[in-house]
């Protein structure tokens, strides 16, 4: 199954490791840590040019890279899209 994040952008919901919410998340240190050397490694993609609301992290199941898409969407919309959270 397949999950789309915004601006034309799906993925595969197999890969998802985590959808978090950038508000109560990156008060800490080592969240604030993991982004910025995500970000150092280009392993960030930006879906929007609008503040993000969430960031989702995924691991791609063949190449074993990671990648974290900051999303305009909220978690629980993301989370429903996924299949879980009903």
């Amino acid at each position: 199954m397949y999950l789309y994040i915004g601006n034309d952008i799906v993925i595969n919901s197999k890969d998802v490791v985590g959808i978090f919410d950038t508000d109560n998340t990156t008060i800490s240190k080592n969240t604030r840590k993991f982004l910025n050397l995500s970000e150092k490694n280009g392993q960030i993609i930006n879906v929007s040019y609008e503040l993000p609301k969430s960031f989702i992290v995924c691991r791609e199941k063949k190449s074993k890279k990671k990648k974290v898409y900051l999303c305009q969407l909220s978690p629980s919309t993301l989370q429903k899209r996924k299949g879980i959270g009903y």
